[in-house]
């Protein structure tokens, strides 16, 4: 199988035109950081754009896995079986301090202790583009935008009044000692779009199966434990009405659902390994958003409601029966913007937002009613945007946030950068900002709630810049940051009292950082990407953050036709804790330093119509850990059909 693969790999590749050399990407048109599309250059950030170029380039892989490549963007769990809970961590923050979009609305699950949106849930198949935005941006994008917002495009309509595509893939899902590379990992799907008149619309379904891997680690060659399955089914539809040239209505819905067994791994010799366990997240998402554009500006409104169910049934091994939770939430968001053109220098973004969210559960330990956890925001807020002519951008806002529960909030940024006039292009830039982070409705209501907490906050200021040079052959870019976070939320157990309950923090934490990313056109057909992050907490935020990680990649395209890569990806040693049974203590624990190497080909065998790829990832089957106590993915093979009609 693997000479086999190894002999395709010599001869796949990708169809595309050979364009590395003409991109110039400060002339990237990005939306992160005004809502508005502007020319990358005129942008006081440093935005991290993947297209969807980029993402057939890595084809097979998550969603997660293609996210972990971003500088300064860490999504841990992304190795693990597919089944394992992700971690997101943008500049030393956890989950709840990252924003997720899809298509500009934010997404979040309203019953989560963290607010966090589980990205296991959207295929990769289906996203066209993501910008990523590091640093604090709760003036634009409110709670949740403290260290980074991930904005993910999903796929449009076709130009052609109809169009068909479908895919499909099979690989191995082994971890570094079972080495029987058999069909364990399936994803096929096929979406039909196209153009009509006045009419677009675009409809896909995706599905996933994946089976062969145990969530938790074995730890020694005697034992065997249960593999744990993981199912997928995503269904997608959009469609747009131009109703004049200046009015244009959006539709979309979808349904998301996952089902995966899930192990217990309390310390690191890992048990509570059954095939009971079984787990189901079902979303429901519908919204509306149109977009009007005028003289002088434009303006858009995002509206979306999500539904989202998780269901847990776990065996309960001190009385060997079923334990059953359930855990249902809602959410509301509507934003309406609007930008005004002052002058060609100028303009201004005015916004507010509406927030509802509310949750109900019911486990074996406790009941929360959706009548009591709920709550909703109002915010309103304003940026103004400065392009002088000679080489000045100004970036500047403020928000005022309106909560149910704990009342006022404000926050603001300032964000100047300044293209230099030279031979090459060189913009420097510098920002500070204020973010905050709402309380979960689970920390706030659950029997552990407190409906006196107040909003986690933080301040970022970073510097840095973006260039090209030999003609444009050379991308650099580079942003140091520093981060101090007060008021954060906790978990309190009270020794004497045996109460436990979240609370407020006093005192600060810090982050600190150095982000830098670099792009080389060696020739018209051999490409280098690659990346360094540096990274630095206090010892209260230190836990599965990297202190070093670095991604290179090196991409050939020989022909139009072929395209052929090879990535390498480096994690420092980091720390993570474990519940120790025997001691009731949380004990830190040191994780290794690991390195994985992988590689893609494509070969388009029918121009625009019939692509091959064929992916090993971990080809030196390199053990692992990334939890502790949980397996991670070995040496595996991955080929594939995407057709076009």
């Amino acid at each position: 199988m693997t000479a086999a693969l190894l002999a395709m790999l010599d001869i796949c590749a990708y169809a595309q035109e050979m364009d590395s050399t003409k991109v110039n990407p400060l002339k990237e048109v990005v939306l992160s950081d005004t809502k508005f599309a502007q020319s990358k250059e005129k942008s006081g950030k440093v935005i991290e754009v993947i297209t969807s170029q980029d993402l057939a380039k890595k084809q097979g892989q998550s969603l997660a896995t293609v996210l972990s490549q971003v500088a300064g963007v860490e999504i841990n769990g992304n190795q693990s079986a597919n089944g394992k809970n992700l971690g997101y961590y943008i500049r030393g923050g956890k989950n709840r301090q990252v924003l997720i979009l899809i298509d500009g609305i934010p997404v979040t699950d309203a019953s989560g202790i963290s607010l966090e949106y589980d990205l296991r849930l959207l295929p990769v198949d289906q996203v066209d583009k993501i910008e990523i935005m590091k640093g604090a941006a709760s003036t634009l994008y409110g709670t949740g935008a403290a260290t980074g917002v991930i904005n993910i495009t999903l796929k449009k309509s076709a130009r052609k009044e109809i169009q068909g595509n479908a895919y499909v893939n099979i690989g191995s899902n082994n971890t570094a000692d079972n080495h029987h590379y058999n069909g364990q990992d399936f994803n096929q799907g096929f979406s039909v779009s196209g153009n009509v008149k006045k009419v677009n619309y675009f409809t896909g379904f995706n599905s996933t199966e994946t089976k062969g891997m145990s969530q938790i680690a074995e730890p020694t060659a005697a034992d065997h434990y249960e593999t744990d399955s993981f199912s997928r089914q995503n269904l997608l539809g959009k469609i747009g009405f131009k109703a004049t040239d200046k009015l244009l209505l959006d539709f979309f819905g979808n349904y998301d659902r996952i089902k995966n067994g899930y192990d217990f791994a309390f310390d690191n010799t890992g048990f509570n390994d059954t095939g009971a366990n079984v787990t189901t997240s079902k979303q429901f998402r519908f919204g509306f958003a149109p977009k009007y554009k005028y003289n002088k500006g434009e303006f858009v409104l995002n509206s979306g409601f999500s539904k989202l169910t998780r269901d847990y049934s776990e065996l309960n091994t001190f009385t060997n029966t079923m334990d059953y939770s359930v855990y249902d939430s809602r959410n509301v968001v509507v934003d309406g913007f609007n930008k005004y053109n002052v002058n060609k220098n100028l303009f201004v973004v005015l916004g507010a937002n509406y927030q509802f969210n509310d949750m109900k559960s019911s486990t074996p330990f406790s009941t929360i009613d959706n009548q009591g956890a709920k709550f909703n925001l109002i915010d309103g807020y304003t940026t103004v945007v400065f392009n002088s002519d000679f080489g000045l951008n100004i970036n500047a806002g403020a928000r005022l946030n309106n909560h149910s529960a704990y009342g006022n909030n404000f926050v603001y940024n300032f964000n100047p950068s300044y293209n230099f006039k030279t031979s090459f292009p060189l913009k420097v830039l510098a920002s500070y900002s204020t973010a905050y982070i709402t309380p979960s409705l689970y920390q706030l209501f659950s029997e552990y709630g407190n409906p006196s907490l107040t909003p986690e906050k933080n301040a970022t200021v970073e510097a840095g810049f973006e260039t090209e040079l030999m003609n444009k052959k050379i991308r650099l870019n580079s942003v140091a940051f520093f981060r101090n976070q007060t008021n954060a939320i906790d978990f309190y157990f009270n020794p004497t009292t045996f109460e436990s309950y979240y609370i407020n923090v006093n005192g600060e934490t810090k982050a600190k950082g150095v982000e830098t990313s670099l792009s080389i056109a060696l020739t018209s057909q051999l490409q280098f990407n690659g990346n360094y992050t540096f990274t630095q907490v206090d010892k209260a935020l230190d836990r599965l953050i990297p202190k070093h990680k670095a991604n290179a990649s090196l991409g050939y395209q020989p022909t139009t036709r072929t395209f052929f890569s090879v990535d390498y990806q480096y994690f420092d040693a980091r720390n993570d804790a474990f519940f120790d049974g025997n001691t009731f203590a949380v004990v830190t624990t040191r994780l290794g330093s690991y390195q994985l190497l992988n590689a893609t080909a494509k070969y388009e065998l029918i121009k625009n119509r019939l692509t091959l790829f064929g992916a090993a990832t971990n080809i030196l089957n390199k053990e692992f850990v990334e939890n502790v106590g949980y397996s991670t993915r070995g040496r595996n093979f991955k080929l594939g059909l995407n057709i076009t009609l």
